[in-house]
């Protein structure tokens, strides 16, 4: 059963969840194969240093730059990604698979056109920005709502010299201003420290993988 396989998915979980008028809303969004505790490390940081109303962790279908071989069925990947979550306000959600969603870009869109009297704020692990320019349509995506970078392990130096740090570098806000990230207009981004995860997904797939062996 693959990746995208609707098979087992509750029809609760391919809906969008519900955010009321003015709320603050952190969206974080990846495979999650597996989702792993650095995964609810970076959702637990970003809902306090953002000030975040919820938090809405968005297993995707598949992500299109990396191969769905040893992608797990989504309901598997749902389950495991609301086992982890850290609180009743981080949500479980895989709408991208109702709406045949795959890329970022039109994820946020589709949330902004829903929500739009909700301040929205992407959130992404700081592993990200080194293949951000390669996401389809990533500039739009920056100018799209704000980004909240979380630091990991290995990847701090990723902020300082990816060509989206570097695009992007007059609209990076101060660490200590992370609570009125939402409230700015895009593009506008700032880089978060804290405690830091060094479980990685593919990490955890090659050591298991390696056990079959």
């Amino acid at each position: 059963m693959g990746g995208t396989d609707l098979e087992g998915v509750a029809r609760a979980d391919l809906r969008m969840p519900n955010a009321e008028p003015g709320m603050v809303v952190g969206l974080f969004g990846g495979s999650f194969n597996p989702p792993h505790a650095g995964h609810a490390l970076v959702a637990e940081i970003a809902m306090r240093r953002l000030g975040l109303d919820a938090l809405w962790w968005i297993v995707t279908p598949g992500n299109p730059l990396k191969s769905t071989r040893e992608l797990k069925p989504l309901a598997e990947r749902i389950a495991l990604s609301r086992a982890l979550a850290p609180g009743p306000r981080v949500r479980v959600t895989a709408f991208e698979a109702a709406h045949r969603v795959r890329y970022t870009a039109d994820t946020l869109a589709l949330a902004k056109a829903r929500n739009p009297d909700v301040r929205f704020v992407w959130v992404m692990g700081a592993d990200n920005l080194k293949h951000f320019h390669h996401w389809q349509r990533w500039r739009d995506i920056a100018h799209m709502m704000p980004i909240a970078v979380i630091d990991r392990p290995g990847a701090t130096l990723s902020y300082v010299s990816s060509p989206m740090a570097i695009t992007f570098g007059w609209a990076r806000v101060d660490e200590d201003d992370a609570p009125s990230l939402a409230r700015r207009p895009a593009p506008a981004w700032t880089l978060i420290h804290g405690p830091r995860s060094s479980l990685s997904s593919s990490a955890i797939r090659a050591a298991r993988s390696s056990s079959r062996l």
